[in-house]
């Protein structure tokens, strides 16, 4: 695999770029020669838009703690370089101590995990969400590191925490997953723990957690059953195409959560139907051509339905957009043309208020005089008598 060498401490800019492609076009527009090699641009950017396959394939590896993430991650490095694949390499998780492979962008380069626990007063979950939230502030100049290698890359491989919940719920989660895919192919590689997910109720708490995923990001899934050398995962495919043997393995529990399990089993059916899942080994490497295989066909499936779908959001979000703007115009021009042109005084409801609070403050002190009576001559007598008595006695 050739990884880049470039370790961005500071992620550059592309204003140099756009400083001579501007040169270009004022030179060009003084003379016909000039507006040849315009409209010769423009075909040339629209056989670059037609080529958006040859741009590099996102591979966003998510999974639970423990599953083998990064060790998989790794396998998947040394594959690509075996197999002379050209990749790049991001690293997301801000708490990992040490990695197995070289990173070209990584999170601890920007973000300090310690430090943002401390200045935060978070804990450990807390503060790896909270990095990822600052680091996805700053994630376009990230996108623009890889456009600018686009032509040299087949794959980008993306590490990422196994606090999943930042791909389920949290906004940095569908900030970064949204720029990938509105850029480059984008496909999520959902890493399963094959030896744990022997137990039935287990199973169906990963299967969940990828349908939230792909319910959340929209974007293409693999199921890749991780440590295969340990255990098969047979019984896995097993379960998902036939619910009938999956029922079976919880006929033993009759509790309410096998009862669950059952039902939901039967809901996640259309969900499996179309699932790819490989069985792969991040320790003997095994498994990993065919998990390939099912990244390629996946980016083709991005092609053919979720860029059309990303694009008809997109648009949709743009039109919500551009109405809500022409209603503040037409709002506004309604005001100019009821006011006149003069000045118009802007009521924000503080003056009342003030009036208001002032009105209860007079009427609170007149109370206040009329609760408070004079005492007599006699009373004061009786007073400062019962005062002389209480000091009389010792406390």
């Amino acid at each position: 695999m050739e990884v880049d060498s470039h370790m961005p401490g500071s992620i550059p800019t592309a204003s140099g770029d756009a400083t001579s492609s501007m040169q270009v076009d004022t030179t060009g527009s003084s003379s016909k020669d000039g507006e040849i090699e315009k409209s010769l641009g423009k075909l040339q950017i629209k056989e670059l838009d037609s080529s958006f396959k040859r741009k590099p394939v996102i591979i966003i590896v998510i999974g639970m703690a423990g599953s083998g993430k990064t060790t998989f991650l790794h396998r998947l490095v040394c594959h690509s370089r075996e197999s002379k694949l050209r990749g790049y390499v991001i690293n997301l998780d801000p708490a990992v101590m040490s990695l197995p492979f070289g990173a070209n962008i990584d999170i601890r380069d920007t973000v300090k995990y310690k430090e943002v626990m401390k200045q935060f007063n978070l804990g450990p979950n807390g503060g790896i969400l909270t990095s990822l939230n600052l680091f996805a502030t700053k994630f376009d100049e990230v996108i623009s590191v890889v456009e600018k290698r686009a032509d040299q890359l087949d794959y980008v491989l993306v590490d990422t925490p196994g606090q999943i919940e930042i791909f389920t719920w949290s906004a940095s989660g569908a900030i970064i997953t949204e720029a990938f895919a509105s850029t480059f192919p984008t496909v999520i590689a959902y890493v399963v723990d094959t030896p744990r997910s022997a137990s039935p109720a287990t199973f169906m708490s990963n299967m969940l957690y990828a349908c939230s995923i792909l319910y959340k990001t929209r974007l293409p899934l693999v199921l890749a059953f991780n440590k295969t050398d340990v255990a098969q995962h047979q019984f896995a495919l097993e379960w998902m195409q036939d619910f009938e043997a999956f029922h079976a393995a919880l006929e033993s529990d009759q509790s309410y959560t096998s009862t669950l399990t059952r039902s939901l089993s039967l809901v996640l059916d259309e969900f499996y139907k179309n699932l790819r899942t490989v069985g792969v080994s991040a320790v003997s490497g095994s498994g990993m051509d065919e998990f390939f295989k099912a990244i390629e066909a996946s980016a083709e499936e991005y092609m053919e339905s979720y860029k059309a779908d990303l694009d008809k959001r997109r648009a949709e979000k743009q039109r919500l957009e551009e109405e809500r703007r022409q209603e503040s115009m037409d709002k506004l021009r309604k005001d100019m043309e009821k006011s006149g042109g003069d000045t118009v005084v802007l009521s924000t409801g503080l003056k009342d208020k003030k009036v208001a609070m002032d009105d209860d403050d007079e009427i609170e002190e007149e109370e206040d005089e009329e609760d408070y009576e004079v005492p007599s001559d006699d009373e004061e007598d009786m007073i400062d008598n019962e005062d002389e008595e209480a000091t009389g006695f010792s406390i």
